[in-house]
């Protein structure tokens, strides 16, 4: 199964999207973790705040914020509006990738 890991930075309007192996905790902190070496001493300079859901494949972003300044937040469950900017990349992205 492939997985597009989806990023949009609200103040640049910057959007990222990272091919991931699989749907689990430890592909998404790794992904985190190469953008981190990426962007280096600038990540906490883009990356202030992350608004995710609340997928099991999004518990260890909590770590994020023990690392660097970034602070985590999660949607409430079922308020795709909460993440608004991203939903509307999702839909854009499905009109050429379809899921599965």
């Amino acid at each position: 199964d492939q997985v597009l890991l989806a990023l949009s930075e609200r103040m640049s309007r910057e959007f990222l999207i990272i091919h991931i192996p699989d749907k689990t905790s430890a592909s998404v902190m790794q992904a985190f973790q190469m953008l981190q070496k990426q962007y280096s001493e600038h990540w906490n300079d883009i990356f202030k705040t992350i608004a995710t859901d609340n997928g099991s494949e999004f518990a260890d972003l909590a770590n994020l914020e023990q690392v660097s300044k970034t602070l985590i937040y999660y949607a409430h469950p079922y308020t795709s509006c909460d993440k608004g900017t991203v939903e509307r990349h999702n839909g854009l992205i499905r009109r050429f990738i379809p899921k599965g």
